[in-house]
């Protein structure tokens, strides 16, 4: 992703009004989005799915604009999921997916992502062409190529049967009693529909959007409100997704809060039980040691990947596994979706408990999350510690100390001059110890 201008590793994102998140530059976007395609020789339709930000009426405009100048049809969905989208965008034959949503950010932010035809992320020659694009003047087709653009009515009932179908055709969810937190986002509209047709007794909060309290206090970055709820009602279980649907964590009934580390270790332990994990579990540098050592203990490969959604893409297709994700909630269930789907990956947790016939804090039981010590070191500038002399042999000295019952993890901070100590083990004391330690070398060290 070196050297782009635009793009970053999960579309555009930015502050509403600011930098490119403007309707002028989305404007232009949009016809470089459809001249890129075209030249490719897909004059097929792009369909635009938006989450419930207010500033999404304004840009679904501006791409819908450029799109026609560009002689591309357009499908609207309106609000949906972003992995809606990306199903769509496959059932539709469409040339490519387009989403407007800044995720789990504030409502003044928002950003554009892509799916091309296949419903994965665009590749990075495609997302270099468009950069190119950007750069030229906008022309816009003779009138009669100019492209045409329609509301997709069934997009929501469309979405909900697709997710219905990724579980037993059996199964019912009868007797379960679920809270379900949509974030005021793209979910609040089609999540109630798929638990509750699947026979679980439904109860909400977040759905109520109004374009400025998407994530705003609810939602899978903020689950207070959710564990109250679930207590107070006695529920069997919360669900909490984030803005655009591509994240997810749970609450059991006695109100612990399920992240999303340990939601893909109660789906791997199910896979694994009935011979359909197929593969191993990819998880991250930030992927608790406590994880790494239950996946050994059960037989099953696991691997790290970079911090991001694209990285553990990357490990799961080279590898040809099917399951991964991180402890934010972003899970990968390669053989149901091509892009983190919070939806799904629910269903998935849902599956181990109907099969097992036990509750989400039993499931979860068999995972023991290390004690950890995160230290944020200011520095002069930026520096990568582990090319440092000193602090490489300090490194050593501590995973000696932690005798392998416990990680070291120095990394750089992408956005600002600090290092991030990270030590994970088993004895809590030690680690605490560990970590100071390692934080006085990073302070002390000549760059």
């Amino acid at each position: 992703m070196s050297g782009r201008k635009y793009f970053g590793t999960d579309g555009i994102r930015g502050k509403v009004g600011e930098g490119v998140i403007t309707p002028e530059f989305v404007l232009k976007l949009g016809w470089a989005v459809g001249h890129a395609f075209k030249e490719q020789g897909q004059r097929g339709k792009v369909l635009i799915g938006k989450d419930t930000r207010i500033s999404g009426y304004m840009f679904e405009s501006a791409l819908e604009a450029g799109l026609s100048a560009a002689g591309v049809d357009v499908g609207l969905l309106g609000p949906m999921p972003t992995p809606a989208i990306a199903y769509l965008t496959r059932t539709f034959r469409a040339s490519a997916g387009i989403v407007i949503s800044a995720s789990h950010n504030p409502h003044y932010d928002n950003g554009i992502k892509f799916f091309s035809p296949d419903g994965f992320k665009l590749d990075d020659a495609l997302e270099a062409k468009i950069e190119s694009l950007l750069e030229c003047d906008i022309e816009v087709v003779e009138s009669e190529h100019l492209g045409k653009a329609a509301r997709i009515e069934d997009a929501a009932g469309r979405y909900v049967e697709f997710c219905k179908s990724t579980v037993p055709y059996n199964m019912s969810l009868e007797g379960l009693s679920i809270v379900l937190d949509c974030a005021h986002g793209a979910t609040y509209h089609v999540a109630p529909s798929v638990f509750e047709e699947l026979g679980a007794e439904v109860t909400t909060i977040g759905v109520k959007p109004n374009g400025l309290n998407i994530n705003k206090d609810v939602g899978s970055t903020s689950p207070e409100q959710l564990v109250k709820a679930v207590l107070e009602q006695g529920a069997d279980l919360g669900i909490a997704f984030d803005g655009d649907g591509d994240r997810v964590v749970m609450v059991d009934h006695k109100g612990e809060v399920v992240d999303g580390d340990e939601l893909i270790y109660v789906i791997a332990k199910n896979r694994h039980r009935g011979g359909r994990l197929g593969g191993g579990v990819v998880g991250t540098l930030m992927t608790n040691f406590g994880t790494e050592l239950a996946y050994e203990e059960m037989g099953v490969p696991f691997i790290r990947a970079g911090v991001g959604d694209r990285y553990v893409m990357e490990k799961l297709v080279e590898n040809k596994w099917l399951l991964g994700g991180e402890g934010s909630g972003h899970i990968l269930c390669l053989d149901n979706s091509t892009t983190g789907d919070a939806i799904i990956s629910a269903l998935q947790v849902l599956i181990a408990l109907w099969e097992e016939k036990r509750t989400l804090h039993d499931l979860k039981s068999g995972m023991d999350k290390l004690p950890q010590t995160l230290i944020n070191v200011k520095v002069a500038k930026k520096f990568d510690p582990i090319k440092n002399s000193s602090i490489a042999k300090a490194i050593e000295l501590a995973e000696k100390k932690l005798a392998g019952e416990g990680r070291v993890l120095l990394r750089p901070s992408g956005t600002e001059p600090v290092i991030r100590v990270m030590v994970e083990g088993k004895n809590q004391a030690l680690v605490a110890e560990v970590a100071s330690t390692l934080a006085s070398e990073v302070e002390n060290a000549k760059v």
